[in-house]
C-alpha cells in the first residue's frame, strides 16, 4: 500500500498541474491563434499597446492599420490583442460622446 501511496502522489500533482494551468493556457492560445488568423480588411482591432485602428492591408507577417485620415502603422501579426466586434465597437462610441 506504501508503494502506491508514494506513487499517486506525483500522479496526482501532475493531473492538478494539468487542470489547473497547461490545459487553459492551451485553449486560450488556440482561441488567440484563431482569432490572428480569421482577420481581414475592414476589421477594427486593438494591439498589444492599446492602439486602436482599422485593418487596411495585411499579409502573412504584417498587419498595417488605419489610426486616423492620415496615419497608417504596420505591425507584426503577434501583436493584435483582440479584434473588436460589432458591439464593442458600438459601446465604445457611444462611451465618447
Amino acid at each position: 500500500m506504501q508503494q502506491y501511496q508514494a506513487f499517486i502522489f506525483p500522479v496526482l500533482l501532475i493531473a492538478i498541474f494539468y487542470f489547473l494551468l497547461i490545459r487553459p493556457q492551451n485553449k486560450s492560445r488556440k482561441q488567440r491563434n484563431a482569432m490572428i488568423a480569421s482577420l481581414s480588411k475592414g476589421d477594427k482591432v486593438v494591439t498589444i499597446g492599446g492602439l486602436h485602428g482599422t485593418i487596411v492591408d495585411l499579409n502573412d507577417q504584417t498587419i498595417t492599420i488605419k489610426v486616423n485620415d492620415n496615419t497608417r502603422l504596420v505591425f507584426e501579426r503577434a501583436a493584435i490583442n483582440e479584434k473588436k466586434t460589432g458591439t464593442d465597437v458600438t459601446a465604445t462610441s457611444t462611451e465618447e460622446t
